[in-house]
């Protein structure tokens, strides 16, 4: 009989949309990998009584809770994963760090780059003591993309020029659609930049290995009045008869450079009409590129540019092999994983560095490290400081 795991207790804060792919995540994860630590899913917290506890029942967890502050205080729950708007993230991330529990955080980290360093600064202390922290960028663990990097790393792709980054999205076209709390900057941060541009910044720099160090950027808000919600539940919505102003940018693009001296492009919108969430990258160096689509997530896209050039080209590498990454836990070559396997990923690993007594990846410094970008595509976008404008075509 193989040694049982010893027990770690979670506790959820915040059950809409994140809180269920969350929730997949902990009710599978032992179920399909032999982890070191299994999960006992033992409170999730929401503010509303009731649906608190409808959530925690049909999500699988033991109790619920209305107090956040109660819930990292309890001596039955290890570890703290907050899935709630980012205005929230560092004062709950901050405390759950001090009363000794490991922190998984949605991403982006924070709302702004001093929340993000004060939440960098707790998890550095908090590390020294045996705590460790997490911020959960899902996508680095679709099993494609974890064979991107590993083919980046292995040099098959020779010197890394350019990338190219795309995350299409098309759920706020309708003009009437509600003032959700992702189009309130005090609550998001910032729009489609921060909710899924952090995303292919996150994925460009861990597939290539390198850093940003610099960008160019422009955002836009092309709906500025929407409904207020007059009630919500989960990703639904309700519209009111009143309106309020949008806060958040709708798109966001910008050019950037990495520390390796590549050129990149990034391009973040929730206004892509058809694209339901095309999260794109290309990759392309001296000696090959890659390229990938989420809406075909088991697929990566290859050119070895060393080839004889009469029967080179791209090819379709279908990533269900037992020998790609995450894949062998899983179905037999062909079987497609969904888009809930890369959270079964994420706790995967955080599971394993807790055992193993390290620091997880992407850390809340590599969550940190976004915030700034965030932060610096904002700040080139509002003082177009490299905008020329073309003479005669108007302002």
């Amino acid at each position: 009989m193989p040694e049982k795991a010893a027990r770690i207790g979670v506790g959820m804060i915040g059950y809409a949309f994140m809180g269920a792919a969350h929730s997949q995540a902990w009710r599978t994860v032992h179920r399909v990998f032999d982890v070191p630590l299994t999960p006992a899913m033992v409170a999730l917290c929401g503010r509303d009584p009731g649906k608190a506890a409808a959530a925690a029942e049909k999500l699988g967890w033991q109790s619920a809770e209305t107090e956040w502050k109660r819930m990292i205080s309890r001596d039955d729950i290890g570890l703290v994963d907050i899935c709630t708007p980012g205005d929230t993230h560092a004062e709950i991330a901050i405390a759950a760090l001090a009363a000794g529990k490991h922190v998984l955080c949605e991403k982006p980290l924070a709302n702004t780059v001093d929340e993000a360093v004060a939440m960098a600064e707790a998890a550095e202390k908090a590390s020294a003591k045996g705590i460790r922290s997490m911020v959960a960028f899902n996508y680095r663990r679709v099993p494609a993309l974890a064979l991107a990097r590993k083919l980046i790393a292995d040099g098959r792709l020779g010197t890394i020029r350019h990338v190219r980054a795309q995350y299409l999205q098309d759920w706020i076209v309708d003009p009437e659609f509600p003032l959700v709390w992702r189009l309130d900057k005090e609550k998001a941060g910032s729009g489609a930049l921060g909710d899924i541009g952090a995303h292919i910044i996150d994925l460009a720099q861990f597939v290539t290995g390198s850093r940003i160090t610099g960008v160019s950027g422009l955002t836009e808000t092309f709906i500025t009045e929407r409904p207020l919600v007059a009630s919500s539940s989960g990703l639904e919505a309700e519209a009111s008869a009143e309106r309020g102003t949008v806060t958040v940018d709708d798109a966001a693009l910008f050019t950037a450079r990495f520390d390796s001296g590549a050129l990149g492009s990034f391009e973040a919108t929730r206004f892509a009409s058809g694209r339901k969430n095309a999260m794109r990258i290309e990759v392309n160096g001296s000696d090959g590129s890659l390229a990938f689509d989420f809406e075909s997530m088991n697929e990566l896209s290859f050119h070895d540019h060393t080839e004889d050039p009469d029967v080179a080209g791209f090819r379709r590498i279908l990533v269900t092999e037992a020998t790609h990454p995450y894949v062998s836990a899983w179905w037999p070559p062909g079987h497609g994983l969904g888009y809930e396997h890369s959270f079964t990923h994420e706790v995967h690993d955080l599971l394993v560095a807790i055992a193993e007594g390290r620091d997880p990846e992407p850390s809340f410094a590599d969550g940190l490290q976004v915030q700034r970008v965030l932060a610096a595509v904002e700040a080139s976008a509002s003082a177009k400081s490299v905008w020329t404008a073309i003479e005669g075509a108007g302002t």
